[in-house]
């Protein structure tokens, strides 16, 4: 029974994040046009795309937003032909970010809150993978305090310190029947406070060419003293732990992005992302009650994405935007997981800016992400089958410029 209750406790991928739990949607602007950024002095959110950007911001300003996203991942197992969904449910990843100091000066100011990790996949109760899991709630808000500076007329370099506050909720069927019959369950909650960082550097060039290059350092989410709540037959209740600890490397990213104006009214942009997911060899857990489980492995590789992405000033008030991007998948064969169901995905985005005033900006988005249909059985659980994964995500930004 013990070997049972430890294949169960390793089968729990806390802090599971992936591609699919990497949020890309830091400002609905960039969003719109495919995620890319990183190469323009576009707004606020420069404070996340490009530190080295915002000491080339015309105005200061002010702005929040949110992007709801929503999933939905169909399951079929080998040999059936019943096809299972996830639950709806929608993730709130948010944003906010302000810039201030003089645009005549050289050094600026900025602070920016974001959602860089994050997701929510919800199963039924008795769905075929219940042993692997049945809901995960997770989320990374990072808060970055950020200085720049033009150290020329055409050179910025900027950086920021960022503090992350995580928490995740898991929850997993175990393969017990309790008195009254229903099925015995185990979840995990915690939460995690760290360090990290975020740094850049733009060029504008004589050609027009605006370049930017930035790095945003792996975050380690080091959960303590999380709680272990199994709801199991009494006969075994007091070999389960109650306390747990884990850490999970967030993974760094380095971007380097390209700008470019045509013309007056049109801005083109591409990004290049390199996530640093080859860090992730192994997921631990420390648990008290004596309780002693190995590492399970995850083995996990560096993965890129490619951005694109067009605005068009189409009146004084009125810009719109589009984007297209492509990205590859960081978990190798036999490691996809129900609540990780990750791929290849292609990225299509629309949005459009509308200048009510001189100081008050609306912007909206609109990311749609395929994620490709993917077959695998999981080297551990053994869960067999078809996964495929659409995404929805709307967005909406305010902001205020002085």
């Amino acid at each position: 029974m013990k070997k049972i209750l430890l294949s169960c406790l390793l089968g729990l991928p806390v802090l599971g994040y992936a591609q699919s739990f990497q949020v890309n949607l830091q400002g609905q602007k960039q969003t719109a046009m495919g995620g890319a950024g990183t190469g323009l002095a576009l707004d606020e959110a420069a404070v996340f795309f490009n530190p080295g950007a915002v000491s080339f911001l015309k105005k200061n300003g002010v702005q929040a937003g949110i992007s709801p996203l929503y999933l939905k991942t169909a399951f079929r197992e080998n040999g059936s032909n019943v096809t299972e969904y996830n639950k709806d449910k929608i993730a709130t990843p948010i944003m906010g970010y302000a810039v201030f100091g003089s645009p005549e000066n050289r050094l600026r100011f900025g602070l920016g809150i974001y959602t860089p990790f994050g997701g929510a996949m919800h199963w039924k109760e008795d769905w075929t993978g219940r042993y692997s899991v049945i809901s995960l709630d997770l989320q990374a808000i990072y808060i970055q305090p950020t200085i720049s500076l033009k150290i020329t007329d055409h050179i910025g370099i900027g950086g920021g310190l960022v503090y992350s506050l995580g928490k995740v909720d898991l929850k997993k069927a175990l393969p017990y029947t309790l008195n009254d019959g229903r099925q015995s369950t185990a979840e995990l909650k915690g939460n995690s406070k760290d360090f990290g960082w975020n740094a850049g550097i733009y060029v504008e060039t004589v050609s027009g060419v605006s370049i930017g290059v930035t790095h945003r350092s792996q975050v380690t989410a080091t959960v303590k003293n999380g709680d272990a709540n199994f709801d199991v037959p009494d006969a075994i209740r007091s070999r389960v732990p109650t306390k747990f600890g884990a850490k999970l490397p967030l993974p760094a990213t380095t971007t380097l992005g390209l700008g470019y104006s045509p013309s007056e009214k049109t801005t083109l942009a591409f990004d290049v992302n390199w996530v640093h997911w080859s860090k992730y060899k192994e997921l631990g857990f420390d648990y008290n009650n004596n309780f002693v489980s190995p590492p399970s492995p995850r083995n996990y590789h560096d993965a890129a994405a490619l951005r694109f992405g067009i605005q068009n000033q189409t009146t004084n008030r009125l810009a719109l935007r589009a984007g297209i991007g492509y990205a590859f998948t960081p978990v190798g064969e036999g490691y996809v997981t129900p609540e990780v169901p990750d791929a290849n995905r292609l990225l299509l985005s629309a949005g459009i800016g509308f200048k009510a005033s001189e100081k008050f900006h609306i912007d909206f988005s609109f990311l749609y992400e395929n994620v490709e249909k993917r077959k695998e059985t999981n080297i551990e659980t053994q869960l067999a089958g078809e996964f495929k994964t659409l995404a929805y995500i709307p967005g909406i930004s305010f902001s205020y410029k002085f």
